[in-house]
C-alpha cells in the first residue's frame, strides 16, 4: 500500500500586503485623538486590537456593521472615516 504524499512546504502569507480593494481610513487618526490604544479601541468595539490594527493599515476592510459602529464611536459619517476614492 502506497502512502500518501505529505507536502513540507509551507505557507507563505504576505503580511504586509494590503486588502486588494484598500480604501483609506483615518481610524489611527481618530483613535490616537481620543487618547485610546488599539486594545482599548477593540474592547469598546468588541473586537480584538489586531483587528483594529489590521483595519488601520489596510489589511482588513471591516464589515459593514463594524464601519459603521467605529463612525459612530467618533460621531462622524462613515465616509468621513473611510475615503473609498484614495
Amino acid at each position: 500500500m502506497k502512502s500518501a504524499a505529505v507536502c513540507k512546504g509551507g505557507l507563505t502569507v504576505a503580511w504586509h500586503v494590503k486588502h486588494p480593494l484598500h480604501m483609506r481610513n483615518v481610524v489611527r487618526e481618530l483613535r490616537l485623538t481620543r487618547g485610546l490604544s488599539q486594545a482599548a479601541l477593540g474592547d469598546v468595539l468588541g473586537v480584538s486590537r489586531q483587528t483594529v490594527n489590521s483595519i488601520e493599515t489596510g489589511r482588513y476592510l471591516p464589515s459593514l456593521p463594524l464601519a459603521i459602529a467605529l463612525a459612530r464611536f467618533f460621531d462622524k459619517a462613515v465616509e468621513e472615516v473611510f475615503d473609498v476614492d484614495a
